[in-house]
């Protein structure tokens, strides 16, 4: 797709990746309609793109049938949306056998559920050719502890992008998924970006994330994880996944060690 003079609905849009994403979309010429709960994160973030008349903001909890009629109704308004990106989410970094059950159920919600009933109201409002990209995770390819509930919700959003993208063959509408490792975000704890650094996993910037983003949107790529070894792992545990766990055992005790920390 042509970034320039489009109209692009961005989910998640006051987080760290939301906020690098806009910038990168309004820098490049493009009409936003920025969703997100907090009301105040949202203008702010407004105040600093470029041209902050050409971009509107929406203030919804798409976890709530609410919120996601509020953004359908807003995206129809403006009649001439070219895509949609879901990149709200968030992870608790725990046992699962330390998760309240609402913890878990509000986790599938919100990386897995309401993007899929985002991209459903999409059908009825995106213009054709156009573009949905899923913002996932790493994780969506390893299981990995103290993930259980996160890395079910993105594994889940990549099967649904992958058969969407399939199920919308010659529609002209493409689903695209964007898998994300390590990201400096305030998603991570402390113990969290320590447990990394002592593991020596490589964490990336909200921007390299931004720069990605771009590139798909352009290319229409339908899959593409960000990051080395990471989406060599992604596809060896696909194929043996054996050698994924000996490596991350190896890793336990530490990982135990932080999640222990963020439990008491």
């Amino acid at each position: 797709m042509i970034i320039n003079n489009s109209t692009i609905l961005l989910t998640g849009a006051s987080g760290g990746i939301g906020q690098a994403i806009a910038k990168a979309l309004a820098k490049r010429g493009a009409s936003l309609i920025l969703v997100g709960r907090s009301k105040e994160s949202l203008q702010t973030l407004l105040r600093v793109l470029p041209n902050p008349e050409r971009h509107d903001i929406v203030v919804a909890d798409i976890t709530s049938l609410e919120g996601l009629t509020i953004v359908k109704e807003s995206a129809r308004q403006h009649q001439n949306v070219s895509a949609l990106i879901n990149s709200a989410g968030s992870n608790d970094f725990s046992l699962l056998s330390h998760k309240r059950p609402t913890q878990i159920a509000d986790e599938i919600q919100l990386n897995l559920v309401a993007p899929i009933l985002l991209c459903q109201s999409a059908l009825t409002w995106l213009k054709q050719p156009g573009v949905i990209l899923n913002i996932g995770s790493t994780f969506g390819s390893i299981g990995y502890p103290g993930y259980t509930s996160y890395c079910a919700a993105k594994a889940g959003l990549h099967r649904f992008t992958e058969s969407l993208d399939r199920e919308l063959f010659a529609t002209g509408i493409r689903a695209l998924y964007l898998a994300p490792r390590a990201t400096e975000t305030s998603l991570n704890s402390d113990a969290v970006n320590e447990m990394n650094r002592q593991l020596g996993n490589k964490t990336d910037s909200p921007q390299v994330v931004a720069d990605h983003v771009v590139i798909m949107l352009e290319k229409e790529i339908s899959t593409k994880w960000i990051g080395w070894p990471e989406k060599l792992f992604a596809r060896i545990n696909q194929l043996l996944p054996k050698v994924v766990s000996s490596a991350i055992r190896k890793q336990q005790e530490t990982i135990h060690q932080y999640i222990n920390r963020v439990s008491h």
